[in-house]
């Protein structure tokens, strides 16, 4: 699990977009950050099972359990700002933006699950009568928390896979850990880091 949010000011109010990831998906080998093949670099840690290979060559052969499934994603958006729910799920659409900047591809058996909501305008619903108040922004002001959206789920993502540890799941298969020194060293090579 991963989280990241964007402060944004938008015509002079502040506001938060929070993004919280649950996501055991993708390919390692298509792994990117910052823009560098991280997965490519780290080849040597391909998931697999000991001694057979990398399940990435299992999936290529139609061996791997499930035939080459790649997971699955959950992705939740919450906003402070007043957006209305066709708004919402506008910006949810981005997270697929902020899942392709780290080499997502969103493969025919993955499974992703996007949801937005806002904080705002708790009370619209409550109030008595049959109409009510509410603050909705305006589309023509929605790109800040479009961007927001797109990178904080990246940040997301990539807080995930550094806080994940090395586990052996279902038939036997190992995924390893991204090794923060050896990404580190990465990073540095393609001058993404300094030092």
């Amino acid at each position: 699990i991963g989280t990241s949010s964007r402060e944004v000011e938008v015509r002079g109010d502040d506001y938060v977009v929070g993004v919280l990831v649950q996501c055991n998906y993708g390919s390692r080998e298509l792994l990117r950050v910052a823009g560098v093949p991280v997965g490519r670099e780290i080849a040597d840690l391909m998931p697999g099972r000991e001694g057979e290979g990398t399940a990435v060559e299992a999936s290529r052969a139609g061996t791997a359990g499930g035939g080459g499934r790649e997971g699955s994603i959950i992705v939740v958006v919450a906003t402070d700002a007043p957006v209305m729910p066709h708004q919402l799920e506008r910006m949810a659409r981005r997270v697929s933006m902020g899942m392709a900047r780290i080499g997502s591809i969103s493969s025919n058996s993955s499974g992703d699950i996007f949801v937005a909501f806002s904080t705002a305008n708790q009370r619209a619903a409550s109030e008595p009568g049959t109409s009510t108040n509410a603050r909705v922004m305006a589309n023509g002001l929605l790109t800040p928390l479009f961007a927001a959206t797109v990178e904080a789920t990246e940040e997301a993502i990539i807080n995930a896979l550094v806080a994940a540890e090395t586990m052996t799941g279902a038939n036997g298969v190992t995924v390893h850990a991204l090794p923060h020194d050896r990404l580190r060293e990465v990073l540095r090579k393609y001058n993404r880091l300094e030092g």
